[in-house]
């Protein structure tokens, strides 16, 4: 629902645009840089839409965050906090006013800085409205130039498919990016793009609140089709010598250029008031609430035999099942990039059809959208796989991680296990990948079993997971008496004693545990005793598991991942940070392998049991 505009409001926003211009030039000057260019090309749309949107349940994106300064201005005119604060702590160590825009400011909802997010942002948004039947109205504000980035044509496509009609786009065409025209640095017609996206294009004055309005009007009434508003601007509009300059995308000005424009500006404050209030210090204790998260039930866990092979990812798919089946007054989405047979999400769509989100392969957009609709009190799970859901859409991945979402990753196919397609979907760097992204817990489970119990616990615990699973069939583990070794409940770093011993350790990474046993009895027949650890959670891993491991002998690694960055690189961090001295030797994958049954490319590596008895009997009649 939009508001109405009356000549009094609209001399009232001219006025608060008016100092925002000042503010956006004051921050951006006395920190020294910022972007203040497209701040004030885009200050009357966010004056309006903090206006006449309702800042309790619609959802407005800012796509270009560079333009922070100017967000940051109109939600403080708008009475969400102090315009002044907002001076003081622009890009300063322990404000929540930083570069780019961040979702602990009040009425931001989602940190943005690399561009062509937003719309994918927004479309998260929308498909959690409706899973959860909720109106909720999403407008993205965007630059002209962002609109050369692929993902947004993702986005459109998606939008097009599910008729996401509350999806309204502003578009800042200033006509100007960093290096310069943009239609010499990258020629584009995006409003035929947008109306064969099935959009409906509408041209206005982005400095005319009453024609913004009355096209934001129309486009709440329209329940057919999405909108875009293209909002011809002038980029530093306000400071008659900035205006179409695209020296002042991305530089504040310098002190001879501020005495220039002050007389243009209606600053609030003497500058040197300003000058004295950036040498406070400011908070370093800033609040930050968590995104709400649903109360789930885990269900009764499945309990595979020891009889049973199969694979993982089966196991994954089964446990997605339950759970939505358990928990039939959440709301559940589930998006999918034409791999559900795969990933094993198939029997989740035919069972939830409404809950289930094909986006076709564009994994930049899925991504992003699965974790803005994961912040919405929705679970949300991306399945994919490895080289797809982490490698390809890193970038995508960190924001969620920068924006502390609660995705569910799901990656099949990790590892080698791919076998014939080869090189480019053998995904071996995933844990050189996800080790950068704090927010992001990791689990690599040890066979069906665990892999139930994980997902589990992932789906009904907040904060972004990643659980990875290869593609064959895996052994149920069993305890040395011959039962199930999982078999009650998840614990998250837990690292697993699969067989005892004295003289040496083997640590395995997930399914990679099933040779390790095996290596274990070869080795226990060769009256060789050595204990085995299965982990499942590699960052999870404790000093003490390192140390007890190291105070037994050699310690050894298996894993089916690039060595030097997988799991035996972060024992090798562990020790050295924790003085503890362990001779370490690691069994992995060197370097990209070859295009061939999986059992084989193992064998390439020295990675089937009998090279790694061969290779741990060697070690330990060197270290005698």
């Amino acid at each position: 629902m939009i508001q109405e505009l009356t000549p009094q409001i609209v001399k009232e926003l001219e006025d608060r645009a008016r100092k925002s211009r000042a503010d956006i030039i004051a921050m951006t000057y006395l920190a020294g840089s910022g972007h203040p260019g497209g701040s004030m090309s885009s200050i009357d749309i966010y004056t309006l839409l903090y206006h006449v949107t309702d800042l309790q349940t619609d959802k407005v994106v800012v796509s270009h965050g560079h333009t922070s300064p100017g967000v940051y201005s109109a939600l403080a005119r708008r009475g969400l906090f102090s315009p002044k604060e907002v001076i003081k702590g622009f890009r300063r160590v322990g404000s929540i006013f930083e570069g780019h825009v961040e979702p602990g400011v009040p009425g931001v909802h989602w940190g943005t800085g690399n561009l062509g997010q937003g719309l994918s942002v927004a479309c998260g948004y929308a498909v959690a409205a409706k899973v959860k039947n909720a109106p909720v109205s999403c407008y993205v504000v965007m630059g002209d130039g962002e609109q050369q980035k692929g993902q947004i044509s993702e986005a459109k496509r998606f939008i097009r498919k599910y008729g996401l009609s509350n999806i309204t786009v502003i578009i800042d065409n200033n006509e100007l990016q960093i290096s310069g025209s943009r239609h010499k640095v990258m020629p584009q017609d995006f409003r035929k793009e947008y109306e064969a996206a099935g959009f409906v294009v509408v041209d206005v004055n982005g400095h005319d609140f009453r024609e913004i309005h009355e096209a934001l009007k129309k486009a709440a009434a329209d329940h057919e089709s999405p909108y875009a508003i293209v909002a011809n601007t002038i980029m530093g509009k306000g400071v008659s010598f900035m205006e179409n300059k695209a020296d002042y995308h991305g530089r504040p000005l310098n002190k001879a250029e501020m005495e220039k424009a002050l007389p243009e500006i209606d600053l609030q404050w003497p500058i040197e008031e300003l000058e004295a209030i950036r040498k406070e210090p400011v908070a370093e204790n800033i609040s930050k609430e968590h995104w709400p998260f649903p109360s789930l039930s885990q269900g009764k866990p499945r309990a595979y035999a020891k009889e049973i092979l199969m694979d993982n990812r089966s196991a994954l798919g089964n446990a997605l099942l339950d759970m939505a089946k358990e928990n039939t007054g959440v709301p559940f989405a589930v998006f999918d990039c034409d791999l559900a047979g795969s990933v094993k999400t198939d029997a989740f769509a035919k069972e939830f059809p409404d809950n289930f989100f094909q986006a076709g392969i564009s994994e930049h957009h899925t991504a992003t959208m699965a974790g803005a609709a994961s912040t919405q009190e929705v679970v949300s799970v991306f399945a994919d796989f490895g080289m797809f859901g982490i490698d390809e859409t890193y970038n995508q991945q960190r924001l969620n991680a920068i924006n502390e979402a609660n995705l569910n990753l799901f990656c099949t196919h990790l590892g080698i296990d791919v076998g014939e397609d080869g090189k480019t979907h053998q995904c071996i760097d995933y844990l050189s990948l996800l080790r950068n992204l704090a927010s992001f817990s990791v689990v690599i489970p040890l066979d069906p079993n665990e892999s139930d119990l994980a997902v589990r616990w992932a789906l009904s615990t907040p904060g972004n997971a990643m659980i990875g699973v290869g593609r064959s069939k895996t052994p149920i583990l069993t305890d040395t008496e011959g039962r199930e070794f999982f078999s009650k409940s998840f614990t998250y770093g837990k690292a697993h004693h699969l067989r005892p011993g004295t003289k040496a350790t083997l640590f395995a990474l997930g399914a990679m545990s099933a040779n390790a046993v095996t290596v274990w009895e070869h080795l226990k027949a060769a009256g060789i005793d050595i204990e085995v650890v299965g982990v499942s959670c590699p960052f999870g891993l404790s000093v003490e598991e390192v140390r007890d491991a190291a105070s037994r002998g050699p310690v050894f690694v298996v894993e089916d991942h690039l060595m030097v960055s997988g799991l035996a690189s972060h024992i090798a961090f562990i020790a050295a940070t924790n003085s503890i001295a362990v001779n370490l030797t690691p069994m992995g994958i060197q370097g990209f392998p070859p295009s061939g049954p999986s059992d084989v490319c193992m064998k390439c590596f020295a990675l089937h049991p009998e090279d790694i008895t061969r290779q741990i009997q060697g070690r330990l009649k060197e270290s005698l």
